[in-house]
């Protein structure tokens, strides 16, 4: 009864019988309409039988007769000059309820109608129209409401007995036809989409093209498409989780060694020999250069720890970021900071400061000396934009700036500066995202939640 095809059933069914209703409503107005009209014509019928009399008299027995055959108590039928023909029964009851037949108004006979099908009692109803054979004379009858009321409670059984073999009929139709071209094909996607995922690697439950144009043939074909992709991206991860895994590794050893090597090249240093004098320093940064490229390589494989939120005022990371750049190679670096107020962030403050750092050293070592730091809250979001003064981002490597090992400002570098810092900002809830490069500098924006600080 959960399933698709329950609900599509019960849905065409229901639909189905809303629109018998709609039809329904005006269909009874209509019927009780027939109905009236026909008793004026009968009526009228009966009342011309006075012409044909002697003396335009006719006897008791024969108006009891025709009064019966109309089911009427009186018959009144007014000509256009004014001459006038009656039947009645002796001690007839007078009419509660006037209905006038001269143009009505939908609405007035869909109201009409429910109201008598919602009487419990018998109502006396005169009924006032024009001869259907004859428009210029009027008729006026008396008759009871409860016969009119069986008729239209029997036309409503019928009404409703059609509704329900057609809803069923075409539910049924329906049913089969959405089963057919939708729900199979979608309980097939949703067993391969299951199969998949308790194992990718089995192809025997995927799913043939079969040509279809339509958006269940579409997603067949991007759902064959996603599953290779992703078989693919799972073999590439474990390649590159075993590579990761021997590369953490070898990087831990070499750098045990490179700080034996240190060691020695400190020693070296120490020499009075003027060759040696001469080939330390070379010596001594290239082994510098390896440890760094080992612990930035052991720092990428380990996970992102825990993150330890708490009240984090900007203005005091970027203190810190400004006195940990001042002495870069030399340079004087400044850094601005705009912002409106104090913001305070809950954030992990090594983990935001190590982030912030990763950008402001790929600007620095690409040549930039002058760093801006504006923040400001748009959206209920906080958007913190870093702008720099350096020469920009190339053409060839803005595609691959996230990506670890593919990009770096420095022929040195490892290309994980960037990799880390979206890592960072990703695991407070946020994004990193390059705005702007050109020769004029770069802008990247970290766009993190608002939170509250406690």
């Amino acid at each position: 009864m959960r399933s698709l095809s329950f609900r599509l059933l019960c849905l065409t069914i229901f639909f189905v019988m809303v629109s018998e209703v709609l039809i329904y409503t005006p269909s009874i107005a209509r019927f009780r309409l027939t109905y009236l009209t026909e008793k004026l014509d009968k009526a009228h019928l009966a009342a011309l039988t006075i012409d044909g009399s002697p003396d335009r008299v006719i006897s008791q027995e024969l108006t009891f007769e025709l009064l019966d055959h109309v089911g009427a108590y009186e018959i009144v039928v007014t000509g256009a000059e004014g001459s006038r023909k009656s039947l009645s029964r002796p001690m007839f009851p007078t009419g509660e309820v006037e209905v006038s037949l001269y143009d009505p108004m939908p609405v007035e006979l869909v109201v009409d109608a429910f109201d008598a099908l919602f009487q419990t009692g018998n109502r006396i109803l005169r009924v006032t129209g024009p001869a259907p054979m004859d428009p210029a004379s009027t008729v006026s009858i008396t008759i009871d409401e409860f016969p009119l009321r069986e008729v239209m409670y029997d036309f409503s059984w019928r009404i409703l007995t059609l509704s329900v073999l057609i809803s069923v009929f075409t539910a049924a139709l329906v049913f089969v036809s959405l089963r057919w071209l939708l729900v199979r094909p979608l309980q097939r996607i949703t067993e391969s989409l299951v199969a998949f995922r308790k194992r990718p690697e089995d192809r025997s439950t995927d799913l043939d093209d079969r040509g279809r144009r339509d958006e269940i043939g579409v997603a067949l074909r991007e759902l064959g498409l996603m599953k290779e992709e992703m078989r693919a991206a799972l073999r590439q991860r474990t390649r590159l989780a075993a590579l990761g895994t021997a590369v953490s590794k070898i990087s831990h050893d070499l750098r045990n060694m490179l700080s034996t090597a240190t060691l020695i090249s400190d020693r070296l240093a120490m020499s009075q020999d003027p060759d040696v004098q001469k080939v330390t320093p070379t010596l001594v940064k290239a082994i510098d250069r390896a440890v760094a490229l080992c612990s930035t390589t052991l720092n990428f494989t380990r996970e992102t720890p825990p993150l330890k939120l708490a009240p984090l005022r900007l203005a005091d990371l970027i203190a810190d970021l400004r006195a940990d750049l001042a002495p870069v190679q030399g340079r004087e670096i400044q850094v601005h900071l705009d912002q409106t107020g104090d913001v305070v962030i809950q954030a992990d403050r090594d983990q935001m400061y190590r982030a912030l750092s990763n950008i402001a050293s790929n600007a620095v070592n690409a040549g930039a000396d002058t760093l801006r730091v504006t923040v400001r809250e748009e959206g209920g979001r906080l958007l913190v934009d870093l702008a720099d003064n350096g020469p920009g981002i190339p053409e060839e490597g803005r595609g691959r700036l996230f990506q670890p090992f593919q990009f770096s400002t420095r022929r040195d570098g490892t290309g994980l500066g960037l990799t880390i810092a979206r890592d960072l900002v990703q695991a407070h809830g946020g994004s990193l995202t390059l705005e702007r490069t050109g020769s004029d500098g770069s802008t990247f924006r970290m766009n993190l939640p608002v939170q509250s600080a406690g």
